[in-house]
């Protein structure tokens, strides 16, 4: 299983779960971020963070730590 800080710019994946536990998991999951949403990576940064994406129809950026802990497929 792969996360998101793993997936290339221009590829949609959609989350399999997330693996963090208390308030980081509550953050994210506040921001849209839920098991089965479609996530279209659009940029990343030169030096890998932030990672901008698109969820639910508006553009959302994500530390590499945050975006290492949500498993997608």
């Amino acid at each position: 299983m792969r996360t998101l800080k793993e997936v290339k710019v221009g590829e949609t994946v959609k989350v399999s779960k997330i693996e963090g536990t208390g308030a980081v998991k509550r953050r994210i999951m506040d921001m849209g971020i839920t098991k089965g949403v479609e996530i279209y990576v659009r940029k990343v940064a030169p030096l890998g963070d932030p990672v901008e994406v698109n969820v639910r129809g508006y553009e959302l950026s994500l530390r590499r730590a945050d975006a290492e802990i949500i498993c997608v497929r």
